[in-house]
């Protein structure tokens, strides 16, 4: 998609994604951020409904578009109007959703309701049917966010850091430590392995402190290599970056990991996200999703 925005001052966004993979919520958290959020709306009004917003005199600044399989066509005819609105200048921007079909299972038991594809089969045959055939979507989406171990709070966070007053206006980056013993983040754009180095879990002093504190990032970073992995990453993502804004691509997660995510991926990660907040069209955030999991 095209960086440059040529349209009337209205910004667009399409929520789409599988069922019970938390669409309501994302409606819902876009509203409390003052979107015009519209439910379902059949493809081809899609467009109607910006250039109405278009027309509003800044009444209508935002207009996000909830969208589901329910539509007939719904994925080739989507698809279609995407980029004819990026075309014209809209720039819409896509929120994939999904989970693992466990959880989907459960979810739908949950509220005792039935898989809109479901027909006169089973539960997960239904599930298996729908991400079958929103696969183009997915693939075509500026962000995708699986809700399988997200609680409505973490959901309406990360809705809230994507689609917030200044979200948009740059490249978003999520630099994620992780610990690989707790399995490979399933969001990653790009996944670092910060394994090589030294494990400072070894070093009696420094077993029971994080990346975060000075005695250990001194230790990481000082290691034979880790100085060089970041210069070598840093100018790698710089690149990356200035191709995502080319793309018009808007998020970018790297996934930093070590064997438990405490020391030396909490360390790199901080130093790589510090580096990184120095760049021109890049925001920057870091997140430790498994410290404090010991």
């Amino acid at each position: 998609m095209s960086t440059e925005h040529v349209g009337p001052g209205v910004e667009v966004a399409v929520v789409t994604g599988l069922s019970g993979a938390g669409r309501s919520t994302a409606a819902k958290c876009l509203e409390d951020l003052g979107w015009f959020v519209v439910d379902n709306l059949p493809p081809e009004l899609i467009s109607t409904m910006v250039e109405l917003g278009a027309q509003a005199r800044g009444a209508i600044s935002k207009v996000a578009v909830v969208m589901d399989v329910r539509s007939r066509a719904f994925t080739e005819d989507l698809s279609s109007i995407i980029k004819d609105l990026d075309a014209r200048g809209y720039k819409p921007r896509v929120l994939f959703l999904e989970a693992t079909d466990d959880v989907l299972v459960r979810r739908f038991e949950h509220v005792r309701r039935g898989h809109p594809m479901q027909g006169e089969g089973r539960l997960v045959d239904g599930i298996k049917s729908e991400r079958s055939l929103l696969m183009p979507l997915r693939e075509e989406a500026d962000l995708i966010l699986d809700t399988s171990t997200l609680s409505v709070h973490q959901l309406r966070a990360k809705i809230e850091d994507a689609f917030g007053s200044d979200a948009g206006t740059s490249t978003r980056v999520t630099v994620l430590s992780f610990g690989y013993k707790y399995g490979l983040p399933m969001d990653a754009d790009l996944v670092m392995d910060v394994r090589f180095l030294p494990n400072p879990f070894w070093i009696p002093e420094l077993k029971d402190q994080t990346g975060r504190d000075e005695d250990v990032r001194n230790y990481v970073l000082s290691q034979e290599g880790a100085d060089e992995f970041l210069d070598r990453y840093h100018e790698l993502l710089r690149l990356i970056g200035a191709g995502y804004r080319r793309e018009g691509k808007r998020y970018l997660t790297l996934a930093v990991g070590c064997t438990g995510g405490k020391h030396r991926s909490v360390a790199i990660s901080e130093e790589l996200s510090r580096r990184l907040s120095d760049e021109d069209g890049m925001a920057v955030k870091v997140v430790h999703r498994d410290l404090g999991r010991e």
